[in-house]
């Protein structure tokens, strides 16, 4: 049994068959067709936060394909009424698939560990692999090719960054990241992504002109996550001079996009002429979101594709 934590669980073949199932899934949707795929199987979507994009994606997917959702928030008393532990063994007897959306890594590695079904990680602290999957096949829908490639991300240093990071190694991209200091990529991951990818190319500086130069991508977020609100006014000071307006767009190639995996503080870390532009490819990731997941919990289940 696999379960999918970070992207340091997949291998280059694992994205691959993960991207051809998504394709193939996209392309029924496409003709009107849901074929009842899961019909029958059950994900829970344990949630510690609040979602659009994470919530709706999974669970209109499990219906388009003919399967259900259960959504447990904080009510269900997970890790505070029982032991994460004793919950990932109860609810993995009635589901056949688990995705948490939690503050710490520690939980969501915590419920691999305990639960007798797949469990994905729909973003802790530490990774966010299901949106780093949508932005990579969203890349490629663009692109075609990935290899080679340059992803610059202009923010925080967190947790989309690393897995942006992760991705760009297991998909032969360079990973180019600015951020101010004190907000970077810490020197523990840095490391273990240079363990793990010891043929990523890494460029890292405090000068976002710097790091778009050559790359195909252009990527921020916001600058203060959730649990990160009292620290919203003095992050908003410290980066103002990292914000993806056209000035900076300038100095990447003119045939560069632009991705946000969303929400966007319009006005912050991006201007509406960016995200609104023509090349922003923010609403194509979003909509990437459900397909990419359909194709993980297809894969995770082993259910074949007719």
């Amino acid at each position: 049994m696999r379960s999918l934590l970070t992207l340091a669980d997949l291998e280059v073949a694992d994205v691959a068959e993960i991207f051809e199932r998504t394709a193939r899934l996209k392309g029924y949707l496409a003709r009107e067709s849901r074929p009842p795929l899961l019909s029958g199987r059950v994900l829970a979507l344990v949630f510690e936060k609040p979602s659009l994009r994470t919530r709706v994606s999974f669970e209109a997917g499990m219906a388009s394909l003919g399967g259900g959702s259960i959504f447990l928030g904080p009510e269900a008393g997970f890790g505070k009424r029982e032991s994460v532990s004793d919950f990932a063994r109860v609810l993995s007897q009635y589901v056949d698939i688990i995705s948490a959306r939690v503050f710490h890594h520690a939980t969501v590695e915590e419920l691999g560990r305990h639960a007798t079904c797949p469990v994905v990680n729909g973003l802790s602290d530490a990774a966010h692999p299901c949106q780093a999957l949508a932005d990579f096949f969203s890349l490629r829908e663009v692109f075609g090719e990935l290899e080679g490639k340059k992803l610059a991300y202009v923010g925080d240093g967190n947790n989309v960054a690393r897995s942006l990071a992760m991705g760009c190694g297991l998909l032969g991209m360079t990973f180019a990241f600015a951020a101010p200091e004190g907000y970077q990529l810490d020197e523990p991951f840095l490391r273990q992504l240079a363990a793990d990818y010891p043929a990523l190319r890494v460029e890292l500086s405090q000068d976002p002109r710097q790091v778009v130069k050559d790359a195909s991508a252009v990527y921020t977020d916001v600058w203060a996550s959730m649990g990160q609100e009292e620290e919203a006014a003095q992050r908003k000071q410290v980066f103002a001079p990292f914000q993806v307006n056209a000035d900076l767009m300038k100095h990447a190639p003119s045939d560069a996009v632009f991705l946000h995996c969303l929400p966007a503080h319009r006005g912050e870390e991006v201007t509406d002429e960016v995200i609104d532009g023509q090349r922003s490819i923010v609403l194509q990731q979003a909509a990437n979101r459900m397909h990419v997941q359909k194709g993980i919990v297809t894969w995770l289940l082993k259910t074949a594709i007719t």
